[in-house]
């Protein structure tokens, strides 16, 4: 076999299971049992249900969506196969994740985490501080491409400044990601942005330009909203801010030239490096930059006196793969001067693989189809195939715990219906992005909320109602259905470019 041969799949080659035997109220039981099962769960165990418990419900969620199997003629073997396809899919996620904590470790190390705080601490004060976090994210998301490689790189950063200037960390998360996902949304070199187009049958740029007219009011929004809660916090955290700037020269030797890492590995992004290698080298680039600015901390975590061969090699390592910490006698700076490396994200990873065990059972059952026709089949007005999208997306986030199958199977599945109605396909592209993108970070399970909580450190059901932007935009797309703003109509020209799309 050639190897130019071996291809992996693509989110939009996956294949719609059906299951004509199994009825809606069928392919709903394992949903009502799992979401009764997670609510119980999280009452019992509060903010540890991550911890573990949490991903043994999923199994069971996916137990029962078997026993449906089961009952409606579906093979054990098509099951496995489908939850094998779904634990694949997710490879280049998980090895993402074990990267950027390691990334995580040797930023602190070198340095380049601290300086970050320092800085920004004396440009950033509370009032501003969320609003300047969304429009940080933003510009860096739009750049890159990747909400994950934001919160991974200036979000870790952002977040330790928050801690530091005594901003609620759940605030400070939903503003990162409001910032993120906007990026996330309207950058070329998105991959979701790619993919809900070539879904809806339209061309990129005609799906971005649309995307405008409800994704810049949303930003707007969320802008004014963290503006005003910013005027209204409590800014008791900036009268420490030069206690804790001084502690922060004291424990690393601060400088600008740090700066040149983080740089690029955006550039890196930028130039379209696949994320893993620009992720690694940049976790190089840091680990020689800590042998550099940093040797008496390599050393000190390497178990030694001084920086030699061994204790720099012990110090590197420790910090990219356990728990490692700076020394400080500053009890603010503790915790942000501490990481988990690699280690830190199994819990993440656990967290996907049992998610992809569920949303693997329900497709390979036929569950995921069986629930968007039905929704489908609930509206025949343009609003109401709107609003039937938005709830497949959503559906789907919460089920298939993925948001590229969010994207997918309610693009093959409305794209006929959007054209029966007389509609332009970028108005499913839009609506695809507007619900099925963002919304995949507000649910813990899925691999987006997993991602962003364990890089942040901080539970999804914390940040949830301050990522204003994601939960808003799913409205704003209903809001411009329900008064028909901007809703475009199918036309002769755009037939032929949706064709051409299509081939």
């Amino acid at each position: 076999m050639e190897s130019q041969n071996i291809k992996p799949r693509e989110p939009q080659d996956e294949p719609i299971i059906e299951n004509k035997e199994l009825n809606i109220w069928e392919a709903l039981i394992p949903v009502f049992v799992l979401v009764a099962m997670l609510a119980y769960n999280v009452y019992v165990y509060g903010g540890d249900a991550l911890g573990g418990s949490n991903q043994f419900i999923l199994l069971l969620g996916g137990a029962v969506a078997a026993i449906v199997g089961v009952f409606n003629n579906v093979s054990f073997e098509q099951m496995l196969e489908e939850v094998s396809e779904n634990i694949k899919s997710t490879g280049g996620a998980i090895l993402i994740l074990l990267m950027v904590g390691a990334l995580a470790g040797t930023w602190l190390i070198s340095g380049i985490i601290p300086t970050m705080i320092y800085y920004g601490l004396q440009i950033l004060n509370p009032t501003i501080f969320l609003a300047a976090s969304v429009v940080i994210c933003a510009i860096i998301s739009v750049a890159t491409g990747s909400s994950w490689t934001t919160s991974a790189t200036v979000g870790i950063a952002l977040i330790g400044i928050a801690e530091a200037l005594g901003v609620p960390l759940g605030m400070t998360a939903g503003a990162i990601l409001s910032g993120a996902y906007f990026g996330d949304k309207i950058s070329p070199m998105s991959d979701t942005t790619n993919l809900a187009p070539a879904m809806a049958g339209t061309d990129l740029f005609t799906h971005i330009r649309y995307m405008l007219y409800t994704t810049v009011p949303t930003l707007i929004v969320t802008l004014i909203v963290f503006i005003i809660i910013g005027l209204n916090l409590d800014t008791t955290g900036s009268a420490n801010t030069e206690g804790i700037i001084k502690a922060v020269d004291e424990a690393v030797n601060v400088s600008p030239w740090l700066f040149i890492v983080p740089l690029v590995v955006i550039v890196l992004i930028i130039k379209k490096t696949p994320p893993l290698v620009a992720l690694l080298i940049g976790t190089l680039l840091a680990a020689v930059t800590a042998l550099i600015f940093q040797p008496n901390i390599v050393a000190a975590i390497g178990g030694g006196d001084s920086l030699t061969f061994y204790t720099g090699y012990k110090g590197l390592m420790d910090a990219i793969t356990i728990d490692t910490a700076i020394p400080t006698d500053h009890e603010a700076l503790k915790g942000l001067f501490s990481s988990g490396g690699m280690s830190s994200m199994l819990g993440t990873v656990w967290l996907i693989l049992c998610a992809m065990v569920f949303g693997g059972i329900m497709d390979g059952i036929g569950a995921l189809s069986a629930i968007s026709k039905a929704l489908l089949k609930m509206f025949h007005t343009t609003f109401g195939l709107f609003a039937s999208t938005v709830a497949s997306c959503l559906a789907l986030n919460l089920t298939a715990s993925d948001q590229y199958l969010a994207i997918v199977v309610p693009g093959k599945m409305y794209s006929q219906a959007y054209k029966d109605k007389g509609l332009a396909p970028e108005n499913l592209s839009r609506t695809l992005e507007d619900s099925g993108t963002v919304t995949s970070v507000l649910v813990p399970w899925n691999t987006c909320g997993a991602y962003h909580s364990g890089v942040l450190g901080v539970d999804t059901m914390h940040y949830a109602g301050y990522a204003i932007f994601n939960w808003l935009s799913p409205f704003m797309t209903l809001l411009f259905a329900a008064f028909r703003i901007k809703i475009r109509q199918l036309t002769t020209e755009n037939k032929t470019a949706s064709s051409e799309a299509i081939q």
